[in-house]
């Protein structure tokens, strides 16, 4: 009888499939968590019989409308007269907030322009209003 040299030699190899069982797994509870973090979950708030916070700042609305025109809480006005009146609400009132609504097709450089005119006057707080998406489903 012969014996074949190869068979003396004898790899060791790795076993792979408790490897794939754990990514397997792994795959499916990312699966089932992801939608979840999305969506997120509903919750029903309790009602209570309370007042809403009143807060000693006005906020004050600049209104850029489709056709140019500033309005200052539905005052129309020219830029001039913007700043002056919302540099003397400024000196009043150091800590107001503005919440500028622009139209969508206002060019940009209108809307710039308007807000370096509310930032010149003094306000440190501008915050930009806009609409949230609406998704098709």
């Amino acid at each position: 009888m012969a014996f074949d040299e190869q068979d003396d030699d004898s790899f060791a190899q790795i076993n792979i499939t408790p490897l794939v069982d754990v990514m397997l797994v792994l795959l499916v509870i990312f699966m089932v968590t992801a939608p979840l973090l999305q969506q997120g979950i509903g919750v029903e708030l309790p009602r209570v019989a309370a007042k809403p916070l009143t807060t000693e700042v006005e906020q004050l609305n600049v209104v850029i409308s489709r056709d140019g025109g500033v309005r200052l809480n539905n005052t129309p006005l020219s830029a001039a007269e913007l700043t002056q009146k919302l540099t003397a609400l400024v000196q009043s009132q150091p800590d107001c907030k503005v919440a500028l609504r622009a139209d969508k097709t206002v060019p940009y450089g209108q809307l710039a322009e308007v807000m370096a005119v509310i930032r010149n006057a003094g306000v440190k707080k501008i915050g930009m209003v806009t609409e949230p998406l609406k998704e098709n489903r």
